[in-house]
């Protein structure tokens, strides 16, 4: 693969990445300060472009729709997200069309922002089932794991255009699979954390921590917690889950925190080895996610931990994957 020819896709793919990790943070902030339902219809909100600002607006619309009252604060960030998504799309499609010309100097890389375009479609259908079916959990797991597969595969392609250095040598395919075991422990972990935001179940401990509900193990419904589909035509804003369901979630994310950070912190001890900067960020990424995640409990969610919560976690998921693709065993030819 000639680097300098491949020079301006590769700097699109840095920016669709960018691009793409600015939209789950604005969409986690979506989420957590429950604006997803505050535009009611889809694409348009309350039948606008944009948003109602206006009082003789606001007064239609409440009209319009009686079920759900103008939050003017909350409306212009659902349909924010929506318009930064939409760019998202633009870009990631620009990049496959550019992928298909230069298919010739990219090998089978090519595939990989094909795919990513084939993703983002499924994705906006997603974002207009998380309105339409009223946030129903598994939608929105889904919408969240859809956009880091998206943020993955335009971040990978990215580093691979760039064509880093081979971090390979003596001891590379043992740490090459304790970074696969870990992006998939860590993709795990993610859907657990958006299951638990999905349902509400952020706070089911109080804010006690380590212990839940002052118990090491409170009552649990596991279940009714992992009840993936509940039908259609239920408003799931703020769960409907029972306390002991919520539990349930809440005590399996933070098992599901030990494990990964157990694994994570012996990937990093080894990365530290090969290469100092990549193992250094692994650790203080982790080191930083779990002190969020304590945050979030015991400080009772406040919104920009949470946020930065979010963000933290895709942050570590690209760090594992420039050393997953810097662990190839040879360059691109």
């Amino acid at each position: 693969m000639t680097v300098v020819r491949l020079a301006g896709f590769a700097r699109l793919a840095w920016f669709a990445t960018a691009f793409a990790f600015c939209v789950i943070v604005f969409g986690a902030f979506v989420r957590l300060s429950n604006a997803g339902l505050s535009c009611p219809d889809w694409p348009t909100c309350y039948g606008k472009l944009t948003w109602p600002t206006h009082q003789v607006d606001i007064a239609a619309a409440n009209q319009d729709f009686p079920e759900r009252p103008v939050e003017s604060n909350k409306a212009w960030r659902e349909q924010g997200h929506r318009f930064l998504a939409g760019g998202l799309v633009l870009t990631t499609f620009f990049l496959a069309g550019w992928a298909i010309v230069r298919r010739r100097d990219l090998g089978g890389l090519m595939w990989v922002p094909l795919v990513a375009a084939v993703f983002i479609v499924f994705q906006a259908a997603l974002g207009m089932w998380t309105v339409t079916w009223l946030l129903k959990p598994i939608v929105v797991l889904a919408h969240l794991l859809g956009g880091l597969t998206t943020f993955s595969l335009l971040a990978y392609t990215a580093i691979r255009a760039s064509d880093p250095p081979s971090l390979y040598g003596d001891g590379g395919p043992k740490l090459r699979r304790l970074v696969i075991v870990g992006i998939v422990l860590l993709a795990c972990q993610i859907a657990l954390g958006g299951w638990t935001s999905a349902n509400y179940a952020a706070l089911a401990c109080g804010t006690d921590f380590p212990k839940c509900l002052d118990q090491w193990w409170p009552g649990t419904d596991f279940r009714e917690a992992f009840v993936l589909w509940r039908g259609v035509g239920v408003n799931y804003e703020g769960g409907v889950l029972d306390g002991a369901a919520r539990t349930a979630i809440q005590m399996t994310h933070r098992i599901g925190a030990v494990l990964v950070f157990g694994h994570l912190l012996m990937l990093s001890i080894f990365a530290l080895r090969r290469h100092i900067a990549l193992g250094a960020w692994v650790a203080g990424l982790l080191l930083l996610q779990i002190g969020l995640g304590i945050s979030n409990v015991v400080y009772a969610l406040p919104l920009p931990v949470a946020t930065a919560h979010n963000a933290v976690a895709a942050a570590l998921l690209f760090t594992l994957l420039m050393l997953l693709a810097r662990l190839r065993p040879s360059r691109l030819s």
